[in-house]
């Protein structure tokens, strides 16, 4: 075993951050992928991505790009699959990433070694090949293996996952149920306007919508100036929304039981304007199917000749085993501290469970800058790094929550509130930042300058 060398897996934007910070830091490691290109499920050529001809980011590239390699002025304000892909694929080669990754490679198991330390076995055109690492750093994402529900009853039509969902023409003169009303389900609802012979949509509980653009702003841009009280922002934004797009029962939908922020909102204001339209029609949780028949739970009933089920994604690290990640049986989540760092091993962490709104690449970016900033240390041996691991095992089961009551959802289980969620890296990174740490090994110079404009956008 290199003593310090670690892996990454994932090569999307979290693997690359983790790579690009560990290189910052001078410390050794190789980064591992199944497909053959960097970029994750945004390459929609990839064929283990989960994404849809029509996807966009649905939050705005100047909310989501890395602060030292911003996206070019010419990108859209909410960037097309291609154009996330092509950025990623432009963020890797700019900072000499692609060299440090084994590429169409599987990790197949990952085993803790006694005295520390992982052994991983991969395979890669069917040679599997086993090796050890100081550490792992686990970043292949949180959105690819599908939650599918069960259905209450047997449908003779076609069921389809979100996950399998490419391009409309699946829909051409269907009758169409959509289940669930995320952001992918709202896309795909309005996606199937316009080839479906009719388009519903399911919901068992009410959301907040947002639209994309105000005052032909992005919607993610705006406010954030004047730090309001919790309660104060969640009444002002939610009168906002309201004056702007209404009321979900406005449209046929429930109104959500819940208050702005408290969970993930929709920003999508098509699929109201196709409900307002009675292109797509709302109606409620399943309650039974039978046949090409499905019964709502407000006891109406339709037939349909293909269902989709956009119900998210349900946390999957298929190469680890559950007990290695600190997740008891009652949990939704692994209980990391800061979403990341396992409370008693010092060789594991979990990059990107982390969601929240407005946190974007940056902020998981400066997740990664505090993993390479904390192994930095801990290999240099200093009193900083011992003085993080008392903190990450006494506080794990913490959530970073900033005061809102967030819904129990799995899908909520690993959501932060943004502003707390930075303000912790920044408490840590004061002590814990990479450049700071004593050097344990020769620190490599960082092959890249950042571009010249970067600190003007990112400011």
């Amino acid at each position: 075993m290199s003593s310090h060398r670690y892996a990454v897996i994932g090569a999307g934007p979290m693997g690359l951050a983790c790579a690009r910070n560990l290189q910052r830091a001078g410390i050794d490691f190789v980064g591992f992928d199944l497909h053959t290109d960097v970029g994750g499920l945004w390459d929609i050529d990839n064929p283990h991505s989960t994404m849809y001809e029509s996807a966009h980011l649905i939050s705005s590239k100047r909310m989501t790009e890395f602060a030292e390699f911003p996206m070019r002025d010419e990108v859209a304000a909410y960037p097309s699959h291609r154009e996330v892909r092509d950025y990623l694929r432009d963020y890797a080669d700019h900072f000499d990433l692609r060299r440090h990754y084994e590429l169409g490679t599987r990790v197949l198991e990952a085993t803790p070694v006694d005295g520390g330390g992982w052994q991983l076995v991969t395979e890669r055109d069917g040679v599997r090949e086993t090796r050890t690492f100081a550490g792992l750093l686990v970043a292949n994402g949180t959105l690819h293996t599908p939650y599918t529900p069960q259905l209450p009853g047997e449908f003779a039509g076609e069921l389809l996952h979100s996950s399998d969902y490419r391009s409309a023409e699946v829909f051409e003169g269907k009758r169409v149920l959509v289940v669930g009303c995320g952001n992918s389900g709202a896309d795909i609802a309005v996606d199937a306007v316009h080839h479906a012979a009719s388009v519903d949509l399911s919901v068992r509980r009410g959301y907040h919508f947002l639209p994309k653009f105000v005052a032909g702003r992005p919607v993610d841009t705006l406010g954030g100036k004047v730090g309001l009280p919790r309660a104060v922002k969640q009444r002002v934004d939610g009168a906002l929304i309201r004056a702007l797009v209404g009321k979900p029962s406005d449209y046929g939908l429930p109104d959500p039981a819940y208050r702005l922020y408290e969970s993930h909102p929709v920003v999508n204001s098509l699929v109201l304007h196709h409900l307002g339209h009675g292109d797509i029609t709302a109606r409620r949780d399943l309650a039974a199917v039978e046949g090409h028949t499905v019964r709502f739970a407000d006891g109406e009933s339709a037939d349909y000749d293909l269902v989709l089920l956009a119900t998210g994604y349900q946390l999957d690290w298929p190469f680890l085993d559950r007990s290695l990640l600190n997740w008891p049986d009652d949990a939704q989540a692994p209980q990391l501290y800061l979403n990341a760092f396992h409370p008693e091993r010092d060789d594991l962490f979990v990059m990107g469970m982390v969601e929240a709104t407005g946190l974007g690449w940056e902020g998981r970016n400066q997740q990664a800058r505090l993993v390479a900033g904390y192994l930095r240390h801990k290999l240099a041996g200093t009193e900083a790094a011992a003085q993080f691991d008392r903190v990450r095992r006494e506080r794990a089961a913490e959530r970073v929550d900033g005061g809102y009551r967030y819904l129990r959802l799995a899908r909520m289980a690993y959501y932060v509130n943004k502003d707390a969620y930075l303000a912790a890296l920044r408490g840590h990174l004061a002590r814990l930042d990479p450049d700071a740490a004593p050097a344990l090994l020769p620190r490599r110079d960082d092959p890249t300058p950042v571009p010249a404009s970067a600190s003007e956008v990112s400011g």
